[in-house]
């Protein structure tokens, strides 16, 4: 913590960090006219209004919201967690953030950020993850997480779960950018995967108050952080017109690196991903097509194996798998059955033939293309 931001300064600017309607910069300049938070809660809304060439109504809302908030209750639930609220002057606010054109007033952080040069990625995707999407955040997550780079995503359903989990099943560290307050986790059933991410050395970020519920605007507003955090930022599926789009624009703005996971023509999920890579976005075929977009000065301490471009994707080992799908994997064998071919060798009927062929799809060892299920080569 920054000793020459006094306290009283510090809670000043945790109220003024209430107002989400207004961008962070014109919050920041706000502060360079009154010369501090605290003087610029110490105004009517008239004065604001005229100093500051701001609409009457957003001057009164903006006071309005700073005074709605406790800033010592918000210091003092944080800390009740284990957690810190920081601004911009701290040391443990990340430099990629402050450098960012709307830095949050203040971030509420729980666990240990990352340190400013080490490697960081962001991986963005769809609520809606399909079982292609599936198993490539899985396995981009994983081989990320290996080679020691930590994964930023946002923490909600779909590609970010994914990607989380596979940070966590490596007990590596990952960062969650959240679109509520820390107080709260959304959706609600990725409460163990938010303390399992934590017990692993990850972080959860949130600029938003402590008890902010999920309002539909706060996720997008929160992926310029998402952006601000990661180098490069990795699209994985996503519609023309999703959240993953916006990270996207957001990261080229920041002049960050923009990767798009290619995906069949056919699926909507991969429409957007597809998109970014005829606009000129990176083709992301393996890991290393990541790794490449590291900055040299953060790639200390990677693994630097998986910088190796495979020539060939080794065949996925089926030890793990259970006696029934291993059936149906020498059933299909190099070949392609269709649902009702696999359940006849079988000898099941089609809800289990279904499940297992979903399942195996799902962990990445069959692709399934008009109707024919085969073995997956990703």
């Amino acid at each position: 913590m920054n000793p020459s931001i006094s306290s009283a300064e510090r809670l000043a600017r945790i109220q003024l960090n209430a107002f989400l309607y207004l961008r962070a910069d014109w919050l920041e300049r706000l502060i360079e006219i009154f010369g501090s938070a605290q003087e610029i809660l110490r105004q009517d809304a008239k004065t604001l209004s005229q100093e500051a060439n701001l609409n009457p109504d957003t001057a009164a809302k903006l006071l309005q919201a700073a005074f709605s908030v406790n800033p010592q209750e918000e210091w003092d639930k944080t800390a009740k967690l284990n957690g810190h609220i920081y601004v911009p002057e701290d040391d443990e606010y990340p430099q990629s953030l402050r450098n960012c054109k709307e830095a949050p007033l203040a971030i509420y952080v729980l666990g240990k950020l990352p340190p400013d040069e080490h490697a960081c990625v962001a991986m963005v995707g769809t609520r809606k993850i399909t079982p292609y999407g599936r198993r490539v955040a899985r396995k981009l997550g994983e081989e990320l997480a290996s080679a020691g780079v930590t994964i930023v995503s946002g923490l909600a359903r779909g590609i970010d779960s994914e990607a989380h989990a596979a940070a966590v099943r490596l007990k590596k560290p990952t960062v969650a950018v959240i679109g509520t307050g820390i107080g709260r986790c959304y959706p609600a059933e990725n409460r163990a995967l938010e303390k399992a991410l934590l017990e692993h050395g990850g972080a959860v970020v949130s600029e938003l108050p402590f008890n902010s519920p999920p309002n539909a605007f706060h996720f997008p507003r929160r992926n310029r952080i998402i952006a601000a955090l990661s180098q490069p930022v990795v699209v994985v599926e996503g519609e023309v017109k999703s959240g993953a789009l916006i990270t996207a624009k957001l990261a080229l703005e920041m002049g960050k690196d923009v990767l798009a996971v290619p995906g069949p023509i056919d699926s909507p999920q991969s429409g957007g991903p597809n998109s970014l890579t005829r606009q000129g976005a990176g083709v992301v075929t393996s890991v290393a097509d990541i790794l490449d977009y590291i900055p040299q000065q953060s790639r200390f301490g990677l693994d630097t194996r998986f910088f190796e471009h495979a020539t060939q994707t080794p065949d996925k080992p089926q030890e793990t798998l259970t006696p029934r799908q291993q059936q149906v994997m020498q059933i299909i064998g190099t070949g392609s059955c269709s649902l009702d071919q696999v359940a006849e060798s079988l000898g099941a009927d089609v809800p289990e033939t279904a499940g297992l062929l979903f399942e195996l799809e799902v962990q990445g060892f069959l692709a399934c293309e008009n109707g024919l299920y085969s073995k997956s080569k990703f």
